[in-house]
């Protein structure tokens, strides 16, 4: 009987999670060269994980990397976004660090496409 070209599922998710670690230094990079300064990138928490954090003018952004494999699935991508257990997660940062507390804070997605720049949605969604 010819074996299955399929990829075992242990196979396919550590493929993902390769992407998704690509995903986000690319999107390190965009940031930076927008001016944002970097705090923290895959934050894990025990309520949840946030991508990036990152500050600009006094702001302190938690952002979600969503890769795609084509722009058009962004919306989808978005609806994906799990907001309260990203909220969660930056007051589970913020109650690490008391000093930042009185700072503006805000949530954003960047959305990556192949063969396309990044799509840097700013104010994605507020805390639930």
């Amino acid at each position: 009987m010819p074996r299955s070209r399929s990829n075992p599922p242990a196979e396919r998710r550590l493929a993902a999670e390769k992407r998704g670690h690509r995903g986000e230094r690319l999107a390190t990079l965009f940031l930076q060269a927008k001016l944002y300064r970097l705090r923290q990138t895959r934050f894990r928490t025990p309520v949840g994980e946030i991508d990036i954090i990152a500050e600009k003018h006094g702001t302190i952004v938690f952002i979600e990397v969503k890769s795609r494999s084509r722009r058009a699935d962004e919306a989808t991508a978005l609806g994906a976004v799990n907001q309260a257990r990203i909220a969660r997660a930056a007051q589970y940062w913020l109650t690490r660090h008391p000093s930042e507390s009185g700072k503006d804070m805000r949530f954003d997605v960047i959305f990556l496409a192949p063969g396309r720049w990044p799509r840097h949605l700013i104010n994605a969604f507020s805390a639930v």
